[in-house]
């Protein structure tokens, strides 16, 4: 057995058996260096057992297996954009769907937004990727992680790491966006009020929490004095035009199914319509104190062009160009758009679609 933190292994000799359907080929490759961190190497190679092949797969030319792979991913592309179809006419957003990045990207882009950006998200080993991605995509940015789930005690944690963050000092919070993935799909009487109540929680309860801390940040930094009550509405208490007296602007990023539900999505609904509400009622509150609160509804499938694991098919893109698809950095550009709006002019609940998506 060898067992060491750092390795790199170089193999005389190798052969790549690739398999496809119930085809195989061997590729010969020769010298193969491998390098990585962690390696591991435990126990012997039985020769005669790595010669054998189970059925029922048979070996074939490699042309022949390309060709069967291409075809399985072609396939496989197929059933996944049917899925992604499904899921958009039942109000969800695919998992991965890239406008979180896009806003983020136009967000802190010096050309763009220019602002100093703060990413929360509960998966930190995903979050570390894209905020690399991120960075790689966007030169000059400021773009910092912070792994979060939707409890208070966590967006509290959250939010005071932000505010004591170097790349943040001294900077007033001036746009919050709530963007959370968050689905259930069960009969109704297979529902269970635990179930039901955890997922109103989780994407409602995260809602609310989120909100006050952001809306906190925002009379902390800005002031609490109301449109036209005299005071400047400034930090310096000097003379501010119509746009600088805004405080803030918090944005609940929702889908379609905040209007209209399909048979066993009750929770989905109920929660998607829920926070759809809560801005309705905190846009009657707080507009009068300069804080400005949007609804978006993401209808349609949004591609990001400059993120990873991305499709990057010429029907992909050629979707997109058709106004089949929505591309991410323009999802971007309308989240910018809604944060620099002045107080002569606010857009409350905004629907986002393609042009040729059904609705």
């Amino acid at each position: 057995m060898s067992l060491r933190t750092q390795a790199n292994l170089v193999l005389q000799n190798t052969i790549e058996r690739i398999f496809a359907a119930n085809l195989y080929a061997d590729v010969h490759r020769g010298i193969y260096i491998v390098r990585g961190e962690n390696v591991l190497m435990l126990g012997e190679i039985d020769l005669d057992k790595d010669d054998y092949v189970p059925e029922p797969y048979e070996e074939a030319p490699i042309e022949t297996v390309h060709a069967t792979q291409r075809k399985e991913q072609e396939n496989r592309k197929t059933k996944d954009k049917a899925k992604r179809e499904k899921l958009l006419t039942m109000g969800f957003e695919p998992e991965h769907s890239g406008e979180g990045a896009g806003i983020a990207r136009i967000l802190a882009s010096p050309s763009h937004g220019n602002l100093a950006v703060a990413l929360l998200a509960r998966r930190p080993d995903p979050l570390q990727h894209l905020t690399a991605s991120l960075r790689a995509s966007t030169p000059g940015s400021t773009i910092e992680a912070f792994p979060s789930d939707t409890t208070p005690a966590s967006l509290d944690r959250a939010f005071s790491a932000i505010a004591s963050h170097a790349a943040f000092a001294n900077l007033p919070l001036v746009l919050a966006i709530y963007s959370v993935k968050h689905s259930s799909k069960k009969p109704f009487l297979d529902e269970t009020h635990a179930d039901f109540t955890a997922s109103l929680t989780t994407y409602v309860g995260g809602a609310f929490a989120f909100a006050q801390l952001a809306v906190r940040r925002f009379l902390r930094d800005h002031g609490e004095e109301p449109l036209g009550g005299g005071g400047g509405g400034g930090q310096d208490g000097g003379s501010l035009n119509a746009k600088e007296k805004k405080k803030g602007t918090l944005i609940f990023t929702g889908t379609l199914g905040a209007l209209r539900c399909s048979a066993q999505f009750a929770a989905y609904g109920a929660g998607r319509a829920g926070v759809r509400q809560l801005a309705q009622s905190l846009a009657r509150e707080l507009s009068p104190l300069g804080i400005h609160v949007v609804h978006t509804i993401a209808n349609g499938g949004i591609r990001d062009e400059m993120g990873e694991g991305r499709e990057e098919g010429e029907e992909e893109k050629k979707a997109v160009v058709e106004g089949k698809r929505m591309s991410a950095e323009s999802v971007g550009r309308a989240y910018l758009w809604l944060h620099e709006q002045g107080v002569d002019l606010w857009t409350h609940e905004l629907d986002l679609r393609p042009a040729q998506e059904k609705f």
